[in-house]
């Protein structure tokens, strides 16, 4: 099954020898489930065919905001609409949770309550999962027809759903500890506050449940999607 990564930014240069760009990131975060990965560089203006280029997509993260003036924001919403309108799986992940749900008529925001930075504590389809989290931005308002299917202390809107074929997550399954480490070190200086920064590195050891959310996001681009 081919699945569309549909890039919204890169990893910062710091990690790119040792962990590779955010697809290599989810191709290892889905190893072994049967899919075979195909890169697009939207943030680049690299922009497939259309929605039935891959069998299902996936949405990465970002450092950019779903409501700044980028020329790659408006053709990526008309994109995620057409792949919901064509019945392809689509899974969005921090950034992507939240361009999906801006695109579908959701609201995005700069969250006053700041940053949420490493291990942290979801409930996400009834279930808790520990995963790594790095946003300051959140979805404050629900798109028509989607579910809340998550939440954490902090953010309300952790995960929603879009019927069985759409699932979009704020936290970063895809995020090791090595990539988080890199973060707190090379990106979050001067831009996380020192305390979060400093609690963020200490629980850096603490095991997530990343695997349980690769069976979630598989299972979610398994769907069948119709033909044509």
């Amino acid at each position: 099954m081919k699945i569309g990564i549909l890039k919204t930014g890169h990893a910062p240069d710091i990690v790119l020898d040792e962990l590779g760009d955010y697809d290599a990131m989810f191709a290892r975060l889905l190893d072994g489930r049967g899919f075979e990965f195909a890169p697009f560089n939207v943030v680049d203006g690299e922009f497939p065919d259309g929605s039935h280029a891959a069998d299902g997509w996936l949405v990465t993260g970002s450092r950019h905001g779903v409501y700044e003036d980028h020329p790659w924001i408006a053709p990526l919403e008309a994109l995620i609409r057409a792949i919901r309108d064509a019945g392809r799986p689509l899974v969005g992940v921090c950034f992507g949770h939240q361009i999906i749900a801006q695109a579908l008529g959701g609201k995005v925001i700069r969250h006053p309550g700041g940053w949420r930075v490493g291990p942290t504590t979801y409930e996400i389809d009834g279930r808790p999962l520990t995963l790594n989290a790095w946003h300051r931005d959140q979805v404050v308002e629900v798109p028509p027809g989607a579910e809340v299917a998550g939440r954490a202390e902090g953010c309300e809107i952790a995960a929603l759903r879009y019927g069985p074929r759409i699932l979009t997550i704020q936290p970063h399954p895809e995020f090791d500890a090595t990539m988080m480490d890199r973060l707190i070190e090379h990106r979050a200086v001067g831009v996380v506050p020192d305390p979060l920064r400093a609690q963020a590195r200490a629980r850096l050891d603490t095991p997530t449940d990343s695997a349980a959310m690769a069976d979630t996001i598989a299972a979610t681009l398994r769907k069948d999607a119709p033909h044509g």
